[in-house]
């Protein structure tokens, strides 16, 4: 009896069915849906602002520097008082130079008187001609002489009205270089005892204007993306909507224009320098300030877009995991075409309203059951960069100033 009972536990033991696996858990995921939208296709590149036009206000006179007539950091007119020499020596030089003047008018117009009268009496045959033809030659060199004075006296009163300094430009004037009871000179040189300038002495100017109403942009492409940025623009010659945005907020600091191109590529870093000129209504972009730059190159309709993070690198290249209807994902092959931010545009291998996995592909594999812990979120394709409302107009240069005349000595 006891053997019985003994072969029966033993076969209990040894014929006892297996506990099957433990059904594996649903793995956590983050999905988003792939969407059909436009996607524009843009260029991002590190750029600087500059003034449109930056000028060094030096005096064309020497002398000391009786008064600085603007407020620091103010925006200044074309024509704008800026600063003022003692026109003392200017004056007196004019006034000497035009009191000579009238004295050989003077001697000029007795000679001419002479003349007459000798071309009267050298017809009555009652002097010799030789006196009518020196008094001509006298003629002739008074003139020469008046012409001389009248040299002279224009440039005295050129020099005169540089003593006053006056803006050649519309902008904003900086932090002033020099304090009045300074002596300046035609070089910019100054001897100064107080001030900003302490007591050193070389080239120095009274004031820099910058033009930052309109504003310029300068950055660099690599030369592929100036072949690219040629052929949407004709060669230039079509402006192109340009953003920059902060580096520090990310927000946009105002849109302009691209279509300046240089003319060479610089062989040390293969790049293309590009200038972009914004209006710059809101003053906020500033000479020196760095800042990011988008243009956009052109946009893709209809294009097939998924967040950057949907799409991960295998051995045969790049793939996304397709969550299906029964919660198990597969292994999508995906070719990626341009990628903006975080959102990517798919060429082939996905359609509109499938959902990809974002985040948590990890542990997955072909098969796998998922768990969404996130609603599907759509990817968002970035903004265009659209021109401004106004198009921009080209600035006038300045006509250039003629250089003073030195001074004649009358005779």
């Amino acid at each position: 009896m006891g053997t019985v009972a003994v072969a029966c536990v033993a076969w209990s033991v040894f014929h006892k069915k297996p506990t099957p696996p433990a059904k594996p858990q649903p793995v956590a995921v983050t999905v988003a849906t792939v969407t059909a939208q436009d996607f524009p296709v843009s260029i991002t590149a590190l750029g600087a602002a500059q003034a449109w036009t930056s000028d060094t206000i030096l005096s064309q006179v020497s002398g000391i520097l009786l008064s600085v007539d603007f407020v620091e950091g103010t925006s200044v007119k074309a024509g704008q008082l800026l600063a003022q020499v003692d026109p003392a020596p200017y004056q007196a030089a004019l006034t000497q130079a035009q009191g000579t003047l009238a004295r050989d008018q003077a001697l000029l117009a007795g000679a001419r008187i002479d003349l007459a009268r000798y071309a009267t009496l050298v017809r009555q045959d009652s002097i010799a001609k030789q006196t009518f033809a020196d008094e001509e030659a006298l003629v002739k060199q008074d003139e020469g002489v008046v012409l001389l004075d009248e040299g002279v006296v224009a440039t005295a009163r050129i020099n005169l009205n540089w003593c006053r300094i006056t803006s050649p430009i519309d902008g904003r004037v900086g932090v002033r270089l020099l304090d009045p009871g300074n002596y300046v000179t035609t070089s910019g040189t100054t001897s100064s005892t107080s001030g900003i300038t302490g007591s050193t002495t070389g080239p120095i100017g009274i004031v820099v204007v910058n033009q930052i109403e309109p504003i310029a942009v300068v950055f660099s492409v690599p030369q592929g993306d100036y072949q690219r940025l040629a052929e949407v623009s004709g060669g230039f010659r079509k402006p192109l909507a340009t953003l920059a945005v902060s580096q520090d907020t990310g927000a946009s600091l105002g849109t302009g224009q691209l279509s300046i191109a240089d003319n060479r590529v610089d062989p040390t870093t293969g790049t293309v320098k590009m200038k972009a000129r914004f209006e710059n209504a809101g003053e906020l972009l500033l000479p020196g300030q760095f800042i990011n730059v988008r243009l956009t190159l052109q946009t893709l309709p209809n294009a097939i877009t998924i967040p950057t993070a949907a799409v991960n690198v295998g051995p045969n290249g790049p793939f996304a995991f397709v969550v299906g209807a029964d919660q198990t994902v597969s292994m999508q092959p995906v070719k990626v075409g341009a990628t903006e931010g975080t959102t990517v545009v798919i060429t082939s291998g996905l359609t509109p309203g499938q959902t990809v996995v974002t985040d948590g592909q990890m542990t997955l594999t072909a098969g796998s059951t998922v768990k969404v812990s996130a609603p599907a979120a759509a990817p968002v394709a970035p903004t265009p960069v659209t021109a401004p409302t106004q198009p921009a107009q080209p600035v006038q240069p300045a006509p250039p100033v003629a250089p003073p005349q030195p001074a004649q000595a009358a005779k």
